[in-house]
């Protein structure tokens, strides 16, 4: 069966596909500190990667082998990718400002779940409403939709906390507040589809 050169390219090409994304997925585990699913996922990796890499290395003199193997390499990265991006694991914390401070912004976000803490700034020109918004990664497209509705001027910065601690936020997602929100958000932009 691996006599056949096109049998042997698709084994190449899908294993080096599996063993990247598990290697993507790896390190983005890693890095957002769940080491015990990452060790796991890391030893289902090696065992993929010493097979593909097995494979190419006893047919070096085949260079269709080799490019299936740098081609499944490119492809894994993004597919590891889209797959992270589905999971959307740990939160996002949102800075925006909006130029008018007199809207009431931070209650239509608290009402839909998010937790905000707001305060006055003064920017070029003149009065501000400036806000830190924390919410799951999973609701970041939705909050930035419920943000564009309420002021399509706001300015808008992302980034991943690195630790959280305390707050009565934690007990609001326990809840499902931002799910169910969420939710309603969702369905009310299919029926205006």
């Amino acid at each position: 069966m691996l006599d056949n050169a096109i049998v042997m390219v698709t084994i190449i090409l899908v294993i080096n596909i599996f063993y990247v994304s598990f290697l993507t997925i790896r390190m983005i585990l890693t890095l957002k500190g769940r080491r015990y699913i990452a060790a796991v996922i890391g030893m289902v990796e090696i065992t993929i990667y010493v097979v593909g890499l097995g494979l190419v290395l006893d047919n070096l003199d085949r260079i269709e082998n080799l490019i299936a193997y740098a081609l499944g390499f490119g492809i894994g990265v993004i597919v590891g990718s889209k797959i992270e991006d589905k999971l959307a694991l740990g939160y996002i914390t949102v800075n925006v400002i909006s130029s008018d401070p007199d809207i009431s912004f931070t209650k239509q976000l608290r009402e839909k779940g998010y937790g905000v803490t707001s305060w006055y700034a003064y920017g070029m020109d003149g009065d501000r409403l400036s806000m830190q918004i924390l919410t799951p990664r999973k609701y970041e497209l939705n909050l930035y939709e419920t943000i564009k509705t309420i002021d399509p001027k706001a300015f808008i910065i992302a980034y991943e906390p690195k630790q959280i601690h305390g707050g009565f936020w934690v007990k609001q997602v326990k809840r499902g507040r931002i799910s169910k929100s969420a939710k309603k958000q969702q369905e009310a932009a299919r029926k205006t589809e």
